[in-house]
């Protein structure tokens, strides 16, 4: 059997029990259990699967949504934010995720961790509820056609009622006047949840940088954290660290077949 046939097989057995253990793997493709294993940590760093204790969990695949598929050119800059953006979460935290693709690819590898989270989109909130760890809340509101996300007065006012230790929230553009999106009612969605958060994290891959979109969400001093990848150029690293933003980046890696 090809490598390629393998681990569609393997995904298609994960996807349909939702949790599978390795000896049961093992059993029903008829291969080794280092063979599975190097399987797993492929499918696990295509975002496919969740490896933990005793097996793996399904983690879904990428929405096929137009919002998410026009931005397809920067995945491996989306997942290796993810990687680092998911060291600022820890076990038991409340998190309020809006979203974006990147923002996506970091639920996918919270998937099996004891989190509450908090979400207005719908294929986020849809790939956590999928299993006991995570205990998902589903902001209300009018829906994106595009891309599943929920914004709009009834959201905004849900959002204000809500106390999180932390926001994840992706953009569309940073300057020097700070983040920006494209859209105004998600802009407004945002907002409240800045307020409604301790700590703001926001996450973007470096082609956002030098970029002003629609509308303006806040300045580059009033979130916490941002996590980048290593695309990002040396001077834009001195700005965000100059205004007192902890910054964090995200390497990516190369995959070898095996």
């Amino acid at each position: 059997m090809l490598v390629e046939q393998r681990r569609n097989q393997l995904l298609e057995l994960v996807r349909a029990k939702r949790f599978a253990s390795l000896p049961e793997l093992v059993e029903q493709l008829s291969v080794s259990e280092s063979t599975i294993r190097r399987d797993l940590e492929y499918l696990e760093e295509q975002g496919a699967a969740k490896r933990i204790h005793g097996g793996v969990l399904y983690a879904g695949e990428a929405p096929q949504l137009a919002h998410f598929e026009q931005q397809s050119a920067h995945w491996e800059e989306k997942r290796a934010v993810a990687r680092r953006a998911v060291e600022l979460i820890e076990e038991g935290d409340s998190i309020l995720l809006d979203g974006g693709s990147t923002t996506y690819e970091v639920a996918r590898l919270l998937v099996g961790r004891r989190l509450h989270v908090v979400t207005n989109s719908l294929p986020v909130a849809n790939l956590l509820s999928g299993n006991t760890a995570n205990d998902v809340v589903l902001v209300g509101g009018n829906v994106c056609p595009r891309s599943g996300v929920m914004h709009g007065p009834l959201a905004n006012e849900m959002i204000t009622a809500l106390r999180v230790r932390k926001v994840m929230l992706s953009v569309a553009g940073i300057n020097d006047e700070g983040f920006f999106n494209n859209n105004l009612l998600f802009v407004e969605t945002e907002q409240a949840m800045i307020r409604a958060a301790d700590e703001v994290i926001v996450v973007a891959d470096s082609s956002k940088f030098g970029r002003r979109s629609l509308t303006h969400v806040c300045r580059l001093n009033e979130v916490d954290h941002l996590v980048v990848d290593d695309g990002i150029s040396d001077e834009w690293r001195e700005k965000i660290i100059a205004a007192g933003v902890d910054l964090r980046i995200g390497c990516q890696i190369e995959h070898v077949e095996g």
